[in-house]
């Protein structure tokens, strides 16, 4: 039960002088009052939880923008005080401008398409060409649909026939999506418009496409209402969105997602239900024959996703009784899982992603954090490894009737570079080497280690350095995880951390449990009541760093974002004394109510609810991060809150009342700002200008309290 009576507004204070001692950590900070109202409580079958800050849930609110505004204006004097800043942004600036090539695809117009950065565009730039060895032209140019670059495609998607090509944009890192078509050859955009799609791409079937959509949000709750009853639609070219034909809506569970997958023959409409249990639902339907709606898999308990439909057979990757995945046959003239045939078994190791490609399979595994690539025939017999050059990331571009394969290999110090593969011999051939101007990659080594958690298991963590580091206690780490919702940490590159990196940083990346880096069970080690087993294994990664000799708390900076941005409020409320400096972004920070907002139901399956049980609200009261700042004089880090205004992921209103609460709290003189991000969103799409602009206050805080001047030249 929610009382609400009094509404009071605080009058917002006056924002007073900041002084910094730079080196010295000795900061006077006069934050803003925040709107509040204390009669607001919430009742969990007996669990009293106030909740003084509700209003900053409300925010279009006069009160909350004015609270904003101030909040914003404290952190840019405090950041702007610190000497180094612009030298930091001008070498954050250099590192990120270089030339960044993406994966060839070949297209069912029989060109190339790849997406490419000539250095400091806030969107890459799509372009084609007729021979792969050859420079492309312009094809879709995203920069020239916004002024400020805020303008990302989500997706591109031709039509079968490759007269029609449909795009996906997100507008200031919104979720909420819009459709546009243009004519393949020539470039000349349609009249067809689709708004208030949602996680969706276009699944194209004779004379238009398949998406997903919610009703109209209500006007100026565009980016905070629950969302629900997602739909699948029909579009039909040339046509308005109003005729567009509903296909498939569940009024019974609102809360599930739908998408749609259509094959090449575009015999088949794929329905895909999830949201509510950890995999998902399958049905399907025949589009030439037509006849009613036939079920693969009823349940959400496991994953399942298509791979490929020949003829009236599937082949899928599910984890259905296989926790690290395995691929199968399904006939769908008897489709149930009883009926599934295995083609490739699951092994050690997780099965990531399968990619037919002439007449073979490329299956990606990932090993201990570290993505694999291995070639099958088609009956799951295995033919060859293909070697990769180190701990990486693999992204992969192919086509079941097409020899051409090409993949991508990234790492921590090693930005993409694209490789053809020839599938007869197994060998790869490089044909584009990103490099990033005064950079050496040889500079720097990336070693795993393994160490226990809490609980005895053994956590695995990337460290990269320059070498010639020494153990000596003193090093500066940044230490980033997740641990959640099924996601795996493998190594990528960061044009930005090489600032961190060159000044004789480390880059700490643990792979805690709640991700998929070892399989289904993993991730449900660090679900629901085994929550704290995310934080423990995080935990223990400092205590390692700090028992190992590679650092001190005084020298130890947290990261994480959106379920990360939990992690680090989590761990600082439970261990401050181990960090000097935390920075959540985007973070889940009121673990009693995030399900009333958006999509946040979603995360039900990896978090439960305050309405499950009185058992589960107390689990996620004892970590919530909202709930559990303390006030009694304890010491916290330094911390740097970054949130959005378009952020319609996790709200901004649980960075919002975190700030609120941290600030009016006892817990020492280390700064506790908010860095509110206009025009931006989760952190999807965001234009480079923006990421820019982001590393260096974040780096720039970071030096400023550890006590340290970087060098920039």
């Amino acid at each position: 039960m929610i009382k609400k009576q009094n509404l009071i507004y605080a009058a917002m204070a006056t924002l007073a002088g900041i002084t910094i001692s730079c080196g010295q950590n000795r900061q006077q900070l006069n934050y803003p009052q925040a709107p509040m109202d204390n009669s607001v409580t919430d009742n969990y079958e007996g669990l009293i939880v106030a909740d003084p800050y509700r209003p900053l849930e409300n925010d279009t609110a006069p009160a909350t923008l004015e609270w904003v505004k101030a909040e914003n204006a404290l952190t840019e004097s405090y950041l702007s005080a610190i000497p180094y800043r612009e030298k930091i942004r001008k070498r954050l600036t250099d590192l990120n401008n270089y030339k960044k090539t993406g994966l060839l695809s070949k297209e069912k117009d029989g060109k190339y398409y790849y997406y490419q950065n000539d250095g400091l565009k806030n969107q890459s730039v799509l372009y084609r060409t007729d021979n792969p060895n050859e420079e492309g032209t312009v094809f879709l140019d995203p920069n020239n649909l916004s002024e400020d670059g805020t303008v990302a495609l989500q997706g591109v998607m031709m039509s079968n026939d490759g007269k029609f090509t449909a795009y996906v944009i997100s507008r200031s890192g919104s979720d909420w999506n819009e459709i546009y078509v243009m004519d393949t050859e020539s470039g000349k955009l349609l009249d067809d418009h689709i708004e208030w799609a949602k996680f969706t791409d276009a699944q194209w079937a004779g004379n238009g496409f398949y998406y997903s959509a919610y009703p109209r949000p209500e006007v100026g709750k565009e980016f905070s209402n629950a969302n629900e009853n997602h739909q699948i639609y029909f579009h039909q070219l040339g046509t308005p969105q109003t005729q567009d034909k509903l296909v498939y809506e569940d009024q019974q569970n609102p809360l599930h997602f739908h998408s749609a997958y259509v094959p090449e023959s575009e015999d088949f409409l794929f329905v895909m239900a999830s949201g509510q249990g950890n995999g998902n639902s399958i049905i399907f339907k025949n589009l030439k024959n037509g006849g009613d709606w036939v079920t693969m898999e009823p349940t959400q308990d496991y994953e399942i996703g298509i791979v490929d439909v020949s003829g009236n057979e599937a082949l899928i990757v599910t984890n259905y009784n296989a926790p690290n995945n395995r691929v199968m046959k399904v006939d769908l003239s008897n489709p149930a899982k009883e009926n599934w045939k295995e083609v490739i078994p699951q092994g050690d190791s997780v099965i990531k992603g399968v990619y037919p490609a002439g007449g073979r399979l490329l299956v990606q595994i990932e090993k201990d954090a570290s993505d694999k690539l291995y070639e099958y025939d088609p009956d799951g017999l295995l033919i060859r490894e293909i070697t990769l050059p180190s701990y990486g990331s693999v992204g992969i571009s192919a086509d079941k009737d097409s020899d051409e394969v090409y993949y991508s290999f990234s790492s921590f110090t090693s930005p993409s570079s694209i490789y053809s593969l020839d599938l007869k011999s197994g060998e790869s051939k490089l044909i584009h080497q990103t490099e990033v101007g005064g950079i050496n990659p040889d500079d720097y080594i990336t070693e795993q280690v393994f160490y226990p958690s809490t609980d005895g298991t053994k956590i695995p963590m990337f460290l990269t350095y320059k070498k010639g580091m020494e153990k000596n206690g003193q090093n500066p780490v940044y230490l980033y995880g997740y641990g959640g919702f099924n996601i795996s940490l493998t190594p990528t590159f960061s044009p930005s951390r090489l600032l961190w990196l060159e000044n004789g940083g480390i880059y700490a990346q643990a792979n805690l449990r709640g991700g998929s880096e070892y399989g289904e069970e993993w991730h449900q080690a660090g679900t629901k009541l085994n929550k704290k087993n995310v934080f423990n294994d995080f935990i223990s990664a400092a205590e390692y760093l700090i028992s190992n000799n590679y650092t001190t708390p005084d020298n130890l900076v947290i990261e994480g974002g959106s379920n990360g941005g939990l992690l680090v409020g989590a761990t600082v409320n439970m261990r401050p004394d181990l960090f000097k400096v935390a920075i959540p972004q985007v973070g889940v920070m009121d673990m009693m109510r995030y399900h009333l907002f958006t999509i946040g139901w979603n995360w039900a399956s990896d978090y439960g609810r305050s309405d499950d049980s009185k058992e589960m609200a107390e689990y996620l009261y004892s970590y919530s991060p909202l709930h559990n700042i303390k006030n009694d004089g304890t010491v916290y880090p330094a911390i740097l809150i970054t949130t959005a205004d378009h952020d319609d992921r996790v709200v901004p209103a649980h960075s919002f009342k975190y700030a609120a609460q941290l600030q009016a709290s006892d817990t020492g003189d280390a700064p506790k700002l908010i860095r509110i991000d206009s025009n931006a969103g989760h952190g999807g799409g965001k234009p480079t200008a923006k990421r820019i602009a982001e590393s260096t206050d974040i780096y720039s805080f970071i030096f400023n309290n550890l006590g340290l001047e970087p060098k920039t030249e």
